[in-house]
This record gives C-alpha cells, structure tokens and sequence, in this order.
C-alpha cells in the first residue's frame, strides 16, 4: 500500500489550501468544549458556580450561539474563505478577550456564546466547507489533512495549559490566546492569495448529489436522510463534549489528579490522528457513506469502559476508543452532506447541521451537570451514553441504504 507517499504528495501540491484548514481547525480549538472546560475549575471557583451551574451556563450560551449558527452558517456559500475566515478569526481573539477580562458571573453566559459562536461554530465551519468544496475527487484526504490542526490543539494544549495554569493567572493565559489569534490573521492572509476556488465558480466545478442535482436547504430538511443522520452528529457532540466539559470532576469522581487524566488525553489524540488518516483514505477509495454506519460504534465500547474504569489504564484504553471513532466524525461526516447534497448550497446545509451539532454540545453538558447535581453520579451516566450511541450507529445503516438504492437506479 502506498498511501503515506500519495498523502505526502497530496500536501504538498495543495500546501497552502490544506495549511488554511489545518490553521482554521487549530484556532478553532480555543471556542471547544476541550478547552474551555479545561479552566472550568478556575471559572466555577471565580464565579461561585456548582457543576450544575456552570453546566447551564454553558448549554444557554453554546445555546445561543446554535441558533445563530443556522443564519450564519450560509455566509460560507456567499463570501470567500479570504474574507470570511479572517473575519471570523479576529472575531474570535475578541471573544479571548471578553473571557480574559469579564469579573460579571451574569455576563458569562455572553462569554460563551462568543467563544463557541466564533470558535467550535463558524471556525470550524469556515475550514470544512472550505475543503469540501475545494476538493472533490480527494475530499476525505482533505478533510482529513484540515483536521490535523484541531488534532496538535487537542493533543497539546490540555497538558500545556494545565501546567501554564500553575505559572500563569489562567486570565491572562486568554489574553494570550487572543494575540494568538491577531498574529494568525496575516499568516492566513498569505495563504490564500490565491483562493483555490473562488465563489464566482461556475456551475459545471460544482459536485452534485443525490439524484444529479444540488440540494437546497430546504428540500434537505424535508428529506428523511438528514434526521436519521441527526441523532449521531447530536450525541456525539453532546456526550463527548460532556466528557471533556466535566473531565475535572471525573477526574475527582475516579481519584485522580487533574493532570494525570489530561496526560493520557494524547493517546486518544494519537488514535485520532491515525483514524482521520485511515478514513480520509478510506472515503476517497470507497465513498464516505459506505462507511456512515460503522465510525460510532468503538464510542460505545469507550462510554461502557468509562463506566468501569477502575483504574487510569482502563479510561486511558477509552480515550483511544473515541479517538477511532473520531477520525469517521472529524470527515464522514462532511464528506457525506456533499455526497448526498453537493456542494452548490453546501455552506448553508452544513450550517443546518452544524447548528444541531452545537446544539448537542449544549445539551450534554448542561443535562450531566443537572444530573450531577441532583446526585446521579457522571459514572452512572456512561451507560445512558453508550445506548444513546448504539441506536444513533443503528439509524445511520437507512441513508446508507437510501443512497446506495438512489446509485443503484442511476
């Protein structure tokens, strides 16, 4: 197999395009749950929040910041990664900076919203739209390539902000971030000086999808596919986020030190890094939706081990499990809303379910905070978590079906 020499060859004909999503998705990494929930014990301490407290805090604002996902979402089909991207990065260093210097416990729920609004919703929606309409024939390698960035956030930053927290007052560490953020603006300035495709594309560089026609958002709404879909993009952003939302209290429920769970939070990384590699492959070889139904099932063997866990070994063997499953979540699904929808109305389609997304990402931890709070314990909810996860990995196997039918007829 040659693959590692076709993906190195791959990057480097198309280095500045993928460079902008791998840039994207690592700035983006300062509006996720990961790192947020990483200051969650200096921010319930400051503002005198319980678990449940700060849980809906964090549902209201990643909430609101869902809802206006689903308007802005489509700016991605009318402006140009340049302006938009760019946009949407300086937007996210002001959003550090309200963190940095809000003292008003009332005022954080408008934190929130503007770190999840700018970071995990239009960052990350900016760099994935941009690489699936960029590219067709390689879109999972690119995908793939463009998720790496959120992958080095992911597997450094926890144990470098962790530490840096015992050195640093964790407020100016977000100010920090938000220069961060102004210095990575000219450097993706000077990426796309020559955008790949520029939004006056005409209509024959565009991939159709199902039935040879590209989907409105309309008509995807009112298309069973997509709600059977819903349910895995929901509870995978809501119970994993969840996860990393209270790893302080997990790590206080199981016995552990902060620090000693957030070190085998790389091993998990690693996996991913390596799962996003096979399924980017994967999709270019065999077509992302042959391969929907099966990407969540190693989260509910880890959801289970969580549960059990009775030692760091056993919860360090579930991380790895979520990161494989995180590989199929990080270009499966992207690729298969342009395969089922194309990618005329992409921008506007991927708002839709990105805004649900989100929406999970609230609902996770706030619904595990109230229910730590009124004393189910967050072990016990692991196994809710992983039946949740096997009905989701059941409902995808019927757009599989759908578009294999719809190939079959054509």
């Amino acid at each position: 197999m040659t693959q590692p020499s076709g993906y190195l060859a791959f990057i480097r004909e198309n280095a500045p395009f993928l460079a902008t999503g791998a840039l994207l998705s690592f700035l983006s990494s300062f509006g996720q749950t990961f790192f947020i929930a990483i200051f969650g014990g200096e921010i319930r301490t400051e503002f005198g929040l319980s678990n449940g407290d700060w849980g809906m805090v964090y549902m209201i604002g990643t909430g609101a910041s869902a809802l206006v996902m689903v308007f802005a979402g489509g700016l991605a089909d009318r402006f140009r990664v340049r302006t938009l991207g760019i946009s949407v990065v300086f937007l996210l260093g002001i959003a550090c900076l309200t963190m940095a210097f809000n003292t008003v416990a009332g005022l954080l729920v408008l934190v929130i919203f503007a770190l999840r609004f700018t970071g995990q919703g239009m960052t990350s929606h900016v760099a994935v739209v941009a690489m699936a309409r960029w590219f067709v024939a390689t879109r999972g390698r690119a995908l793939a390539v463009a998720a790496m960035g959120f992958m080095l956030a992911e597997a450094t930053l926890p144990l470098i902000m962790v530490w840096l927290k015992s050195l640093v007052d964790w407020r100016v560490l977000w100010v920090c971030f938000a220069l961060f953020c102004f210095v990575m603006i000219p450097v993706l300035f000077q990426l796309l000086r020559l955008e790949r495709t520029p939004q006056s594309a005409t209509e024959d560089e565009q991939s159709t999808g199902l039935y040879g026609k590209h989907w409105t958002r309309v008509e995807v709404l009112r298309h069973p596919i997509f709600w059977a879909m819903i349910p895995a993009v929901m509870s995978f952003s809501g119970f994993g986020t969840a996860f990393w939302f209270h790893q302080v209290h997990f790590a206080e429920v199981k016995g552990w030190s902060h620090l000693s769970l957030v070190a085998v939070f790389p091993l998990g990384t690693a996996t991913l890094a390596l799962s996003t590699i096979v399924f980017g492959w994967a999709i270019d070889r065999f077509g992302a939706v042959r391969l929907l139904p099966l990407y969540l099932i190693p989260y509910v063997a880890a959801f289970v081990l969580h549960w059990y866990a009775p030692s760091l070994i056993w919860t360090a063997l579930a991380v790895i499990l979520m990161g494989s499953s995180g590989g199929g979540q990080a270009t499966l699904l992207n690729a298969c809303w342009a395969e089922f929808y194309g990618t005329r109305f992409l921008g506007s389609i991927k708002a839709a379910a990105a805004a649900l997304m989100v929406l999970g990402s609230a609902i996770g931890p706030g619904l595990s905070g109230w229910l730590i709070d009124i004393g189910v314990s967050y072990e016990s909810q692991m196994l809710g978590y992983a039946a949740i996860f096997a009905v989701a990995a059941i409902l995808l196997i019927y757009p599989a079906r759908v578009f294999r039918t719809a190939n079959d007829d054509a």
